[in-house]
């Protein structure tokens, strides 16, 4: 096969006609010929960070959506279905992607559970690490997230950094607002890559020290703006990533919609390349076309270098995506599970107090970190209830891998005027989620999630709407289309009862995340993920 166009070398900084030669998947030539093509030929995009399960979409169906973008492949962290299932899940993640023509890049997720102050579905230790490092599939450590494991040199931390310098793989990081001697002392652990730093100079620093700095802008975190000042010096030790990506985002941009915003702000385009295209490839040594004699044909076609819509896309020389049309297939696959818990009743929600005044969840448009705030109290019949007048609601999170007491604190900025919403994607260990204006709406959302034994939902006096996720509780079995409109009509629903926040679902599956400050909520209580430890949420 012969493919013509504007061909984009972007280690020598150049635009030339030209043609491409490909056989057996692979690239044979590539020549300086004349011809009236004005399409541009391009390396495909990477995703650097990425959690697939995010997407509420198996690898194969993510896969599906990535290539109308131009994504040839992600480095991929199965964090969230080894939090529920283990091992097995993430042999359930690489067994679907091996299924497609698209190349994830599995790493071995080092925090599983996240923390020791909830209940995961699953444990993997050191010698489950190296187990994984073991798989030539498995190319890396995936987001050390328990910090302080590191700077305390835990002994558990301390191996699994080990095994990963034993085989020879790439340690990722993950550090939110760490600087100063903590931050050189992680660094120095082995750790390479940040994805966390959400201010120009906590970036600056990393970069500085020697880490590689990815720059997120998924469906709730978006740090963008934040640090895209620093491409044009430091682009080299750069990369793009979307780290968490709801199913109605992935269907309108992809790592695309980051290369035109920063070209759009004047940076150099080979630099923007570079970091979307080669340097994740090089840091991650991934088996990866980069648009050279003997590589994998793997490359995009784009209209232009401004806002790089994709035309086509090639992986191992097999187009997979051509003027609208995916051309990857839907795979079959056995449902896995882990959900074991019963109905809850509306007295479960109750929170017996008289104390006047309350610590609140301040939740960030745009963050995964959030703020603590001191409150009054609202009491109706000795029992703390949400403000729906002041926007402090009720927050609960429930185990859903045992039957346990639901835990419950109390949250700003989500906005709801009625109603609740619920979800069992709730990072890091997947219990039950859910925000109200009342213990009965709260109840009746939580309940809707456990009959479903997964899933999504929004529900009001009158109507409720849910999407069920079989998968692990996390992931749908249905395709990316059909799942991301569901999304988007429970994202509507949301925003009708009231929640202002952009995407009020990847906001409350963060709110249980205890490793990012400063105050989430675990099933077993409220955490300051400052001091790393369980607080009050009544202030005596």
């Amino acid at each position: 096969m012969v493919l013509q166009g504007q061909i984009v070398d972007i280690p020598n900084g150049r635009i030339y006609k030209g043609e491409i030669s490909i056989e057996n998947g692979k690239i044979s030539s590539i020549k300086e010929k004349d011809h009236n093509v004005d399409h541009f030929i391009l390396p495909g995009f990477v995703d650097a960070h990425i959690h697939i399960e995010s997407s509420m979409l198996v690898p194969s169906e993510f896969a599906k959506l990535a290539v109308t973008h131009g994504t040839v492949a992600t480095v991929s962290d199965p964090h969230e279905i080894a939090n529920v299932l283990g091992i097995e899940g993430v042999e359930f993640m690489i067994d679907n992607g091996n299924k497609v023509p698209f190349k994830f890049n599995f790493g071995a997720p080092s925090c599983v559970p996240a923390t020791s102050f909830e209940s995961a579905g699953a444990t993997i230790d050191s010698d489950g690490i190296k187990q994984l490092l073991e798989n030539p599939e498995i190319k890396y450590l995936a987001e050390l997230m328990n910090y302080p494991g590191v700077l305390f040199e835990d002994e558990e931390v301390m191996k699994k950094i080990a095994w990963a310098k034993h085989f020879n793989k790439p340690v990722d990081g993950h550090a939110p607002g760490l600087r100063g001697d903590d931050i050189t002392k992680y660094i120095n652990s082995g750790i390479s890559t940040d994805h966390e730093c959400f201010t120009y100079e906590e970036g600056l620093e990393k970069l500085q020290k020697g880490m590689k700095v990815l720059i997120r802008e998924g469906s709730a975190a978006k740090n963008f703006e934040a640090l895209a000042d620093l491409i044009p010096e430091h682009f080299e030790r750069m990369m793009f990533c979307s780290d968490d990506k709801h199913p109605d985002d992935l269907m309108l941009h992809h790592i695309n919609n980051l290369c035109a915003r920063a070209v759009a702000k004047g940076i150099d385009v080979y630099k923007v390349l570079q970091m979307a295209c080669i340097n994740p490839v090089k840091h991650y040594n991934l088996e990866v076309g980069q648009l050279q004699v003997g590589d994998a044909a793997d490359f995009i076609v784009v209209e232009d270098l401004k806002q790089f819509k994709t035309i086509q896309t090639y992986i191992d020389g097999e187009l997979v995506f051509n003027n609208g049309t995916s051309f990857i297939k839907t795979v079959e696959f056995n449902n896995l599970n882990n959900f074991n818990c019963d109905k809850k009743q509306v007295s479960d929600f109750r929170f017996e107090s008289e104390a006047k005044q309350i610590r609140v969840i301040e939740a960030l448009e745009g963050q995964l970190v959030t703020n603590e705030l001191k409150l009054d109290s609202l009491i109706v019949d000795g029992n703390l209830v949400s403000n729906v007048e002041k926007d402090i609601l009720k927050i609960s999170v429930v185990n859903r891998y045992n039957n346990a007491p639901p835990a419950i604190a109390f949250i700003k900025n989500f906005g709801l005027k009625q109603g609740a919403i619920a979800s069992s994607v709730g990072h890091d260990s997947h219990n039950i989620i859910a925000v109200g204006v009342s213990d009965e709406m709260i109840c009746k959302a939580v309940n809707l999630i456990i009959e479903n034994k997964g899933g999504i939902c929004a529900v009001s006096e009158k109507e409720e709407k849910v999407v069920p996720l079989p998968v692990a509780g996390i992931m749908s079995d249905q395709d990316g289309e059909t799942i991301g409109k569901q999304y988007a009509e429970l994202d509507k629903m949301a925003k009708q009862l009231g929640s202002q926040l952009n995407a009020p679902y990847m906001t409350l599956s963060f709110m249980a995340l205890l490793v990012i400050p400063s105050l989430k909520l675990s099933d077993k209580g409220l955490f300051n993920g400052k001091d790393f430890k369980f607080t009050s949420v009544t202030i005596d």
